[in-house]
């Protein structure tokens, strides 16, 4: 199992002393290595916050975010952001790109902190494997949108994680644009083997992953 989550709940305070907001309720989730699972729902349904839970960027109230046999919820700090970095990519919609460093040195970075040998040719690698080869030096602020979020992807794949996480990937690109880079995305998961979890108001984009489900009232629908 390359993801599963047992009995997730999530809820945050509400002002003037009201009833805490519930955001997820009881959620259960089973995904398989190598699969493709896109989650729908409205504004506010919840699905940036069962990301975060499931990166480990934020913690459920209850339940497990259990990734590879390894239950996140049972890490401390230190060490849920180690297993983090080795296991997880996460491609987000704003691209969250360094604007001080070059699309090359924005891609090393990850390799770096885990002190990985190689970390600029391995960079290197995955910038040509995004059809960036030639814009190594660039910094965030002198490339387009489209190429923004082709080093955001390069970034998130260079460390080979089991699972990639994405975020409305293509929130932010034009249609064209947008087309291409979710393609990108599906090959490179797929040549790399990888497990792939999109979050998306992009019907289209969901229907090319295997499985579709809609996140509603805490829960998850299939669709």
């Amino acid at each position: 199992m390359a993801l599963k989550l047992v009995h997730l709940h999530k809820s945050y305070p509400a002002q003037g002393g009201a009833k805490p907001v519930k955001v997820l309720e009881n959620l259960e989730l089973e995904l398989e290595p190598q699969q493709s699972l896109a989650i729908i729902g409205q504004s506010g349904s919840g699905k940036s916050t069962l990301l975060s839970l499931i990166a480990g960027l934020d913690r459920p109230d209850q339940g497990q975010v259990i990734l590879g046999g390894q239950d996140l919820t049972q890490l401390n700090q230190r060490a849920l952001s180690l297993y983090r970095a080795k296991n997880l990519g996460i491609v987000f919609q704003q691209f969250h790109l360094m604007p001080h460093l070059t699309a090359l040195e924005n891609v090393a970075l990850p390799l770096e902190l885990l002190r990985r040998s190689n970390p600029k040719r391995e960079a290197q690698k995955m910038l040509d494997a995004v059809g960036l080869g030639e814009r190594l030096g660039h910094f965030p602020g002198h490339l387009s949108g489209g190429e923004c979020q082709r080093v955001a992807i390069a970034r998130a794949l260079v460390v080979k994680p089991s699972l990639l996480l994405a975020d409305e990937p293509t929130g932010n690109l034009d249609e064209k644009t947008g087309q291409s880079l979710s393609h990108l995305l599906f090959e490179l998961a797929e040549s790399q083997k990888m497990t792939l979890l999109l979050v998306t108001h992009n019907k289209e984009l969901a229907k090319a992953c295997k499985t579709c489900l809609s996140l509603s009232e805490g829960a998850l629908h299939v669709v």
